[in-house]
């Protein structure tokens, strides 16, 4: 039973949120690189020049480097701008513990050409000037930052990002991080809000036929709410499906006159889908509400929306919510049988630090394997400045995960880079969850991309966070 309570102990604090280190330092004489040789670490010389350093070895090369990176000591530094107090904080620490043991590994296995790398986070209680503060006090210490938790907050940033020649990668799935007018400092990774939207209703009308001809959409306000919007206007345009109630940014989420407002909306107007974007603890609520007014309806919603307290065994709604509700997933979910889940599944149970299988801990591992290719190809380049990271990062043509998640591409234009494929469509499994051996997530496809996803021509963001 110790199990079950620990589920709901973690499972009841994350649906309160709103939404969306390495080892030593490398001063032993020998180390084993990724590829299993030896790379003699005194064998280095090192030079100064100005601000700049150099050294020979390593890559084949002289290696430049200028901030966060440490020939001498052996290391470099990856600093994480992470909510770990604030609203989003017990999402975001399970991520960081995800990136942590994903490190641990390379780094017990010769890290970057046998140079160790340290994860050096800050707490931005998500809050965008804390988040501005907390970068300026690691800015000269660290080469790139491995997640910038919050889209306001990372747009906050990003101008800093840019002035230093920062790689970042955001934590959320806006997507202006695949709109090259933003992101020039930036990666991307996961299918977009607005593009995730389009995969679930192409999912859920070829599954049903007819059943779906009507739909009722609702969002919170911001990117996150309104990316995942019109997202939804989009696929019931290319789908030929009757919007019959269309309520963008009308949820506040913590405001309970407005839960029962879109509540009795969706319910009164009999939509076959009602798409709902918003937090888990809001979802509950306007599906508690409607389903009490009667409404029998089809629901999903950004994947944000949901979290396994909707299931837990004393949810009054945990049967209705499994009976009537779809998703989709940015990234691979517990369970599922790929080489990359695998390989993460077992390194987080080995690592005695995961008590209960939860999915998120796997993008942690995908932020991670992102700024690794980054970081190799820099240093296969011989130049782990800054700038060098960055232009290593923007040439990479594909990043294979190995099925931990849809691979990715950062070179090409907009609608060649953006991601299109879900990582799995989904639905829970109350059951499943309370065996303590799953994370209640019962897969229906995997690696999913809807011909409306594909066919979608992708110029810009769905969405500004300018207005």
């Amino acid at each position: 039973m110790k199990a079950k309570s620990k589920w709901l102990a973690i499972f009841l604090v994350l649906g309160l949120v709103l939404a969306a280190c390495g080892g030593d330092g490398g001063g032993s004489d020998e180390t084993t690189t990724t590829d299993g040789s030896t790379d003699t670490t005194e064998d280095m010389t090192t030079t100064t020049e100005g601000d700049m350093t150099s050294t020979t070895g390593g890559g084949g090369g002289d290696i430049a480097t200028d901030v966060g990176v440490d020939l001498e000591a052996g290391t470099i530094t990856v600093g994480l701008l992470s909510d770990l107090s604030g609203v989003f904080s017990s999402l975001v620490q399970v991520i960081v513990t995800g990136q942590e043991v994903y490190w641990e590994q390379v780094n017990a296995n010769g890290g970057i050409g046998g140079l160790q790398v340290e994860l050096l986070p800050v707490d931005t209680v998500y809050d965008i000037p804390t988040t501005v503060q907390r970068y300026e006090e690691i800015r000269d210490e660290v080469v790139a930052i491995g997640h910038s938790t919050g889209s306001p907050h990372t747009v906050a940033v990003n101008e800093m990002f840019q002035e230093d020649g920062m790689l970042a990668i955001p934590l959320t799935w806006y997507s202006g991080w695949s709109d090259d007018s933003i992101n020039a400092n930036l990666l991307h990774h996961g299918v977009p809000y607005c593009l995730e939207a389009m995969n679930i209703f192409g999912y859920l009308t070829d599954q049903m036929g007819d059943e779906i001809s009507t739909v009722a959409i609702a969002s919170n306000p911001g990117d996150y709410g309104l990316d995942s919007h019109n997202g939804a206007l989009a696929a019931a345009e290319a789908l030929g499906l009757e919007v019959v109630y269309d309520e963008p940014g009308s949820i506040n989420a913590t405001d309970e006159a407005t839960l029962t407002e879109v509540a009795n909306g969706i319910a009164s107007s009999g939509a076959d889908l009602a798409f709902v974007t918003t937090s888990p603890g809001a979802f509950g609520a306007i599906f508690g509400q409607a389903l009490a007014a009667g409404y029998q309806g089809v629901w999903s919603g950004a994947g944000p929306s949901y979290n396994p307290a909707l299931i837990a065994p004393d949810s009054p709604i945990a049967d209705a919510i499994a009976a009537s509700t779809y998703w989709s997933a940015y990234y691979g979910l517990w369970g599922m049988d790929t080489p990359g889940i695998d390989e993460a599944t077992q390194l987080l149970m080995d690592s005695g630090r995961v008590d209960v299988p939860v999915s998120a801990y796997f993008e942690g591992f995908v932020e991670a394997q992102i700024m690794h290719a980054a970081l190799q190809q820099a240093y296969d380049n011989g130049d782990m400045t800054r700038a060098g990271v960055l232009a290593a990062a923007k040439s990479l043509e594909e990043v294979d995960f190995n099925g931990l998640a849809p691979n990715e591409t950062y070179v090409g234009a907009n609608n060649d880079q953006v991601q299109r494929a879900s990582a799995a469509i989904w639905r829970p499994d109350p059951e499943a969850l309370a065996s303590g051996e799953s994370a209640g997530e019962e897969v229906l496809e995997t690696n999913y991309t809807h011909p409306i996803t594909e066919a979608y021509e992708f110029s810009e963001t769905c969405y500004s966070l300018e207005g």
